[in-house]
């Protein structure tokens, strides 16, 4: 069964690139486009992984980052950091409200690949 990835970004662009290359990965894909958007359909959808941009209307990545992990229904799901926010506080904000990686944008695919290759395959069995 294909891993679950959760794409949280409202920059069009960028979800059209993630979507196309995820599932040219094998991955499954689902899209929000806002942190609303994606506390909702991370509950229906279930994903083993979170691409989230920090920068989001309704809900920002950091708030959307801080609830799941209070949640213990997404304590397996990953989170990666996918986001223009390069800044050392960002980063560390980020990884303190306990994510599990951080990429800035612009960003290599081959990268990407590689960090979520080894996120959803740490810990497997």
């Amino acid at each position: 069964m294909a891993k679950k990835v959760l794409v949280v970004d409202s920059d069009e662009n960028i979800v059209i690139a993630l979507d196309f290359l995820l599932r040219r990965a094998g991955y499954e894909v689902a899209v929000a486009r806002d942190g609303e958007e994606a506390l909702a359909l991370a509950d229906s959808f279930a994903p083993d992984l979170i691409l989230l941009e920090a920068a989001l209307p309704r809900m920002d990545g950091f708030e959307l980052c801080r609830r799941l992990r209070q949640d213990p229904r997404y304590g397996e799901c990953k989170i990666l950091f996918l986001t223009a926010r390069g800044r050392d506080i960002d980063r560390a904000k980020g990884l303190a409200l306990g994510a599990d990686g951080y990429l800035t944008k612009p960003f290599s695919t081959k990268e990407l690949l590689e960090h979520v290759e080894r996120l959803l395959t740490a810990g497997a069995a």
